[in-house]
């Protein structure tokens, strides 16, 4: 593969990311191998820390890797595979359907496969858009465009910078915000016809103690077997599901 092709979702060598950025292409972030500086480079990061691009450093070899043998000279993008929306687009979405907000927010959620799979669970559930964060957390790469079977086609994504903050400014627009995790109440507790966003943590670690201190209740799935928790994305679907049904009564 030469300098101005991609394997995937990812575009390598300078003069091609350079082409992307300036083209206006929706870019998850820049991928500097460690090392790597001086001329286009210095051009490529400032071009990005202006269009408020994530920036992030791997090694040599990871690159190479991701690359999939691509001359990429050091530098390479992630083109996303869908728009990114902001979280006032989800809140306008509900209120020019006539409904009082659903939402689902992902702490962390590393696993493409594990997004791809919620994503599409919430279009089936009539949920009006995801929160995901920008950092330590699955992107909208081809991995969870695939995983979403076509869901993300028809569904708002929004990335923000801080998960707390966000929860904050939602609880001012009147959403309340149940966390999934254990040690809270049963799900046929709370009532889900309100406004509600659902706090998905963690594939391993759940969701983050400030998350969960920001959270209006935490509901818990009973666990009837040998084992003490679900797959993420399963949970999540469980949960969509008693939403929907409360709100479809």
């Amino acid at each position: 593969m030469n300098d101005n092709t991609s394997t995937s979702n990812i575009i390598a060598g300078r003069n091609a990311v350079l082409e992307a950025i300036r083209s206006g292409r929706e870019i998850d972030r820049l991928i500097i191998a460690h090392g790597t500086e001086g001329g286009s480079v210095t051009a490529i990061i400032a071009k990005c820390k202006q269009k408020g691009i994530l920036i992030k450093e791997v090694s040599p070899q990871k690159l190479d890797f991701m690359c999939g043998g691509a001359v990429h000279q050091g530098v390479a993008v992630m083109i996303a595979s869908h728009s990114y929306c902001k979280v006032e687009d989800i809140l306008k979405a509900a209120e020019d359907k006539g409904e009082p907000p659903f939402i689902i927010i992902c702490d962390e959620i590393e696993d493409p496969h594990n997004l791809g799979a919620i994503i599409r669970t919430a279009e089936a559930c009539a949920v009006h858009g995801i929160i995901i964060p920008e950092r330590r957390a699955a992107s909208l790469n081809m991995t969870v465009a695939k995983s979403a079977s076509g869901a993300l086609e028809y569904m708002l994504v929004a990335r923000v910078t801080n998960i707390a903050n966000t929860i904050d400014a939602l609880k001012e627009k009147g959403v309340w915000v149940y966390g999934a995790d254990m040690g809270g109440a049963d799900r046929h507790s709370f009532d889900f016809r309100g406004a509600t966003a659902l706090v998905i943590g963690n594939e391993g670690k759940g969701i983050g103690r400030l998350v969960a201190k920001k959270c209006d209740g935490i509901v818990s799935l009973p666990m009837y077997g040998k084992i003490n928790s679900l797959n993420a994305s399963v949970a999540a679907g469980v949960l969509m599901y008693e939403v929907a049904d409360q709100r479809n009564k």
